[in-house]
């Protein structure tokens, strides 16, 4: 136990999110996610008894989103569904994203189930929590640490 960390990251975890390199992507991803099948080769971390919105605000306290991008948040869009539309757990998700002040609505993205999977195959570790809801995955790309520039 670490003072100041929240207490459901694993020292596992810890370890993936500090070795992330800057716009290096993490997906958070519900229980019936297939991780082990498309995360062949990457770090899995099971969360088994955490939601994703509690999972989310654990790891974003810790990892700054990419500033360099205009949507670091990645959400799996619910198929068969109109645009814009949001299940009532991505809308809480994204609505604490905006509390915490660490990404705006605008800056979260919906994407296509297989085009999701595209995107998880390039990320750097999958975090599966023990979250029932489905289409209760997100992606979210790491953004820099840093002094400001000197001049």
């Amino acid at each position: 136990m670490l003072k100041g960390i929240d207490p459901l990251l694993t020292p596992e975890l810890l370890r993936v999110l500090a070795e992330m390199g800057h716009g290096d992507e993490i997906v958070l991803a519900d229980a019936n996610f297939t991780a082990a099948t498309l995360g062949r080769g990457k770090v899995l971390i099971a969360l088994p008894g955490a939601g994703m919105q509690r999972a989310c605000e654990a790891v974003l306290s810790l990892l700054p989103l990419d500033a360099s991008v205009a949507r670091p948040v990645a959400y799996m869009k619910v198929s068969d569904t109109a645009e814009g539309y949001r299940s009532a757990l991505q809308r809480r998700v994204i609505a604490g994203l905006a509390a915490a002040g660490w990404a705006e609505p605008g800056q979260c993205e919906a994407v296509e189930r297989f085009a999701f999977y595209d995107r998880v195959r390039r990320a750097h570790a999958i975090v599966q929590t023990g979250e029932l809801q489905p289409y209760a995955n997100f992606i979210f790309a790491k953004g820099v640490i840093s002094e400001a520039l000197e001049p």
